[in-house]
């Protein structure tokens, strides 16, 4: 079971949508322009239950279910699609560690990453190694009781203040998926640096960056996926991953929404408020339209895999519509409203830069498609 009931399940959800509109909201702006949420954003979004949500109570935890996970999710997108994906990444390791992890390795690391003392970062892609990552050039190699790693990686999460990493390495040349294993190596060891923060369209909030390790020595007992398991385990909160995605988008789209419906009733033009245009409404009436469908595709998936089904086909529908009708519709929004949709002081053109990179995020559409096409054989059936 991916996830576990929690008893004060609506208690997180009201106390996100507070943390949304209280913090997310007056600083995602500040954000974007510095180029990372503050340290202290953890602390307090733990302060809300909101660094192990998918962390079971008996382990500290929130152990949100799928449906309330995704429905945070959702709150706080509406503000920020970049510092919400920055805490579903530590949130997603917290949980991997909780589930995965050793004895050892729950004693080093949970209490810290729940309590937002710790952040934590996946390290997977690398600067020549996207979407195919199966084809990783970091190397493990074993070295007296434990192992040396030697590689880079890039387009991380939370890379500005990142203290867990868990980073995916081959420790067999050619071997391919077979030989991935993952480690979880503490930033400030000897052997890891840090790379200078990207310059972005937008949604520096993510704080994205890389990382690099020059023969970086790690013990035995900072294993947390054997070789051969990793990989497999990396595929299997893929579906979760993508899903939250969408949710976040939705989140975005509903904001949009929002303000567009707000700006045109109050806005005069030629004699009557711009929301008085059948042009206007018409539009608008599309983009509810597919933001309501957006729902119900995610909601429909939620279900599916809540219920121990799997779902990857539809999980990749629901994420490539819900990132694509977040673009385009954004940007239908931004319309409407003139040239006070490009400004700074509302949400808009933050939340189109995001809708764009929520088309590369945990899959771009490309490989989204790759799913589907390989599953059209069963529309056919």
């Amino acid at each position: 079971m991916l996830i576990q009931t929690a008893n004060n399940a609506s208690e997180i959800t009201t106390d996100a949508a507070h943390f949304g509109a209280e913090v997310i909201a007056p600083n995602a702006e500040r954000w974007n322009r510095e180029g990372s949420v503050p340290r202290a954003f953890f602390r307090d979004a733990a302060a809300h239950g909101l660094c192990g949500m998918l962390v079971a109570e008996r382990d500290g935890g929130t152990g949100l279910t799928l449906p309330d996970f995704l429905q945070v999710l959702t709150a706080l997108a509406g503000h920020c699609l970049a510092s919400t994906f920055a805490l579903v990444v530590h949130n997603n390791l917290a949980a991997a560690i909780a589930r995965h992890g050793t004895a050892y390795q729950r004693e080093r690391y949970l209490a810290a990453m729940i309590a937002g003392e710790k952040i934590g970062a996946f390290l997977l892609t690398e600067p020549t190694v996207g979407s195919d990552a199966q084809a990783l050039t970091t190397r493990a190699e074993a070295h007296g009781d434990g192992w040396r790693i030697t590689g880079a990686k890039a387009w991380i999460t939370n890379a500005v203040h990142a203290d867990v990493l868990s980073v995916y390495a081959q420790t067999i040349p050619g071997a391919g998926a077979r030989g991935i294993g993952c480690w979880l190596i503490d930033a400030n060891a000897p052997g890891v640096s840090r790379d200078s923060p990207y310059d972005l369209l937008g949604g520096h909030a993510l704080g994205t960056g890389g990382f690099r390790f020059d023969a970086c020595e790690v013990a035995h007992p900072q294993l947390l996926h054997a070789p051969g398991d990793a990989f497999r385990t990396a595929l299997q909160g893929i579906d979760i991953a993508r899903l939250a995605v969408a949710a976040m988008c939705e989140g975005m789209l509903a904001c949009a929404l929002s303000e567009a419906i707000r700006f045109t009733r109050e806005r005069p033009a030629f004699g009557q408020m711009i929301g008085d245009f059948q042009g206007v409404q018409w539009l608008l009436a599309d983009v509810a339209t597919d933001l309501e469908a957006a729902r119900a595709l995610t909601g429909s998936v939620a279900a599916k895999i809540a219920q121990g089904g799997a779902a990857s086909t539809a999980t990749a529908h629901a994420k490539k519509f819900a990132t694509r009708v977040a673009f385009t519709r954004i940007a239908d929004c931004m319309q409407v409203m003139g040239a006070a949709g490009l400004s700074r002081t509302r949400p808009l053109a933050r939340h189109l830069a995001a809708a764009k990179i929520a088309q590369y995020l945990d899959g771009a559409t490309e490989i989204q498609n790759v799913v589907i096409a390989r599953a059209l054989g069963d529309y056919a059936r």
